[in-house]
């Protein structure tokens, strides 16, 4: 009954197209059918000019009903789609997310039951002035079936955007970054398949402890290739997947396209090639020992990535002082562990807590990655604030206020409390270790993850931890005296370069307006410190008033630049030494053209990424090398979170930036460079 089945829906469904054919619906923004509910929806309904857009077929099936994949498998079609767009405007073909599967009556389809969204790309012509209407108009040829029937249905959609400053609100935002996520991420990777003995083989680049599903599943996009209702093995072989299933008696294809399944609504689109792929045991599985692996790897590279934040101009003045509370002496061996133990767990607990933000927002598909919050000028105001507090506070205007409950644990309170303020304030930078060691906690399991994250914030408190509890090292501390007046008074230097580099940050980050609006509630925040440090002078306390005065700053502060944005014109006019914007299909073009190219991508408020440009990329030497060898260089700003931009650097199996990629002619994969550059490494990169 198999073949009259596939027989019947072939016929119901092209009698069905051709009669809905000739009665198109009236075009509208979305469309209710009989069993499926489409929705044109645009990221953004003002591209600017010269610029591309996401558009999402929003679609839901009632209850009981299914739509079709690219590939449907053993019966059914894949939908329709024919544009009619404006002059000069060009879209691309639809990306799906990953499908579902089901049998009806031996016959496997590849189909969606629940509410998805196939995704494409708009691209906007240059020269367009400003207001220019683009109406976009869709017509959908689509089958919908139920466990016992099939319809053939039509829709025809339109949407009208119009050419501005290519904002996205941030409810669009995200939404679109989970219809993102859900679409399959490309796997650079190259996969191998072979046919032998009737069964198909396709071995497919993947992290030896990198976590899949038990479930995972290899859907075909090339037709003709695997018969779709056998079943299919997936095999963990080092640091390769290799996906076992019966091939059809017509597979001949050199080249085969399809999606793996890795996880819930998560998927890789793999193209292999033919060639030789060995059998592996059927009763390998992906072996505990291996995620427990790659998780020691991930925890020592973000132990030694945080013991070396200590050395940041943010974070050392901090560090310094809780030295020097030791090298007082005023402590017994039992308070000197209490208080490394107490921050200690103020460093962990933030960077743990800053963890589990980042996997649950992504999981929510929104692409953010370490040091997410300094995205929005409100972090950064406050921030500023906080430093330009710690810096007056080091140069003696007034003195931190010891809350009641520090005075009854004994310091530990104010120890966590120092601790978290100096793992919070070095959020902005990422170190040696750091990218490799955060990237990989992003795709291990949620508790070898915060496990990471743990062991960056163990790495950032070592130091401290370690003078609680050796005595011998804090004998070695200079002895007490009035010097150590003068030395916190020059403590104040680096967190004053730390303020200044913030504010700097914020005016780029929000524009000039931003800027002077951070400076004039710093201000204000500096007049309220002093008069509070006078009344301390005087004998009386900080002061209620003091303290709702300063929450006041703060609140205002951050409020002041709320939605501000800087011109993004001039941001992207201003690129250095020949360098482009990056984007994708500009990567594409240039490597299609046999150049090699240098792709980096950066912050403004990354100290790492600041040092390496000036340092490294931003030289003569290197300006001259790549010159010489014809590469391309492509900036990728992330200082304000792209989310496009955030999902192709989550591709490369990093939390964030800095990110330094070089392309060589003819070769498939980049080579990811380390994450501190000179220019003798940028120079020596290869040319062909």
């Amino acid at each position: 009954m198999r073949w009259f089945h596939y027989a019947m829906v072939t016929v119901v469904a092209v009698l069905g197209m051709g009669a809905a054919q000739a009665e198109p619906a009236a075009p509208d923004s979305g469309v209710v059918g009989r069993h499926l509910t489409m929705t044109l929806v645009a990221e953004t309904e003002h591209p600017a000019t010269g610029s591309s857009v996401t558009l999402a077929l929003a679609t839901v099936p009632q209850p009981g009903w299914h739509g079709y994949w690219e590939n449907p498998g053993d019966a059914g079609f894949p939908a329709k789609f024919e544009w009619t767009l404006p002059k000069g405007v060009t879209v691309s073909d639809p990306s799906y997310p990953v499908p579902g599967r089901l049998v009806v009556a031996d016959l496997m389809n590849y189909v969606f039951d629940k509410p998805y969204a196939p995704l494409v790309t708009l691209s906007v012509p240059a020269g367009l002035a400003q207001g220019t209407a683009l109406p976009v108009k869709l017509h959908v040829n689509y089958l919908v079936c139920s466990a016992t029937v099939c319809v053939p249905e039509t829709a025809d959609l339109a949407i009208t955007l119009t050419v501005g400053d290519g904002v996205t609100s941030a409810q669009a935002q995200a939404q679109f970054d989970a219809w993102h996520r859900a679409v399959p991420r490309p796997l650079n990777a190259k996969s191998v398949f072979q046919i032998a003995g009737g069964s198909i083989r396709i071995a497919i680049p993947y992290p030896a402890g990198a976590a899949v599903a038990k479930d995972a599943y290899f859907y075909p996009i090339t037709p003709g290739m695997i018969d779709y209702a056998k079943p299919q093995s997936v095999v963990r072989d080092g640091d390769r997947l290799v996906v076992e299933t019966k091939a059809t008696a017509a597979a001949g294809a050199t080249s085969l396209k399809g999606v793996l399944q890795i996880g819930a609504q998560q998927g890789l689109l793999v193209t292999a090639a033919a060639g030789s792929v060995a059998s592996v045991a059927s009763t390998a599985s992906a072996p505990a020992n291996n995620v427990w692996l790659a998780t020691a790897i991930a925890f020592a590279g973000a132990m030694l990535g945080g013991l070396i934040l200590n050395i940041m101009p943010c974070v050392f003045p901090i560090l310094s002082l809780k030295a020097l509370s030791l090298a007082r002496g005023h402590l017994d061996e039992r308070a000197a562990r209490h208080e490394a133990l107490a921050y200690t767990g103020g460093v962990v607990a933030v960077c743990v807590g800053l963890g589990a933000a980042i996997l649950a927002l992504r999981a929510g598909g929104t692409a953010v990655g370490w040091a997410f919050q300094l995205q929005d000028p409100r972090a950064i105001v406050l921030l500023l604030l906080l430093t330009v507090a710690l810096s007056l506070n080091l140069g003696g205007l007034f003195e931190i206020p010891t809350p009641a409950f520090v005075n009854r644990s004994g310091g530990a309170g104010g120890a966590f409390a120092t601790g978290a303020l100096a793992a919070f304030i070095a959020t902005p930078c990422t170190g040696p270790f750091m990218g490799a060691a955060l990237g990989a906690a992003l795709v291990l399991p949620w508790p070898a993850a915060l496990a990471v994250f743990a062991g960056l914030g163990l790495g950032l408190a070592l130091p401290f931890l370690a003078l609680g509890f050796v005595p011998a090292l804090r004998k070695r501390l200079p002895k007490p005296g009035m010097w150590m007046e003068t030395f916190r008074r020059i403590l104040s230097v680096p967190m004053w370069l730390t303020a200044i580099a913030l504010a700097w940050v914020l005016g780029k980050e929000a524009g000039v307006d931003a800027l002077a609006l951070g400076l004039v509630v710093t201000l204000a925040l500096a007049i309220v410190l002093w008069v509070a440090g006078q009344r301390q002078r005087a004998g009386l306390g900080f002061g209620v008033v003091m303290t709702l005065l300063l929450l006041g700053v703060a609140i205002v502060g951050a409020w002041s630049v709320s939605g501000r944005h800087p011109d993004r014109a001039a941001n992207t006019a201003a690129q250095p030494g020949g360098a482009e914007p990056f984007s994708e299909a500009r990567l594409d073009g240039l490597r299609k053209a046999g150049r090699p190219v240098f792709v980096y991508f950066t912050a403004d408020w990354c100290l790492t990424c600041k040092v390496n440009e000036k340092a490294a990329i931003e030289t003569d030497a290197t300006r001259a090398a790549f010159a010489a060898h014809n590469v391309a260089v492509l900036i990728g700003d992330w200082t304000n979170g792209d989310p496009v931009m955030g999902r192709f650097i989550e591709a490369h199996n990093r939390a964030g930036v800095p990110l330094y990629l070089y392309y060589r002619p003819g070769i498939d994969q980049p080579m990811v460079l380390p994450q501190v550059l000179s220019p003798a490494l940028l120079a020596s990169l290869p040319a062909k």
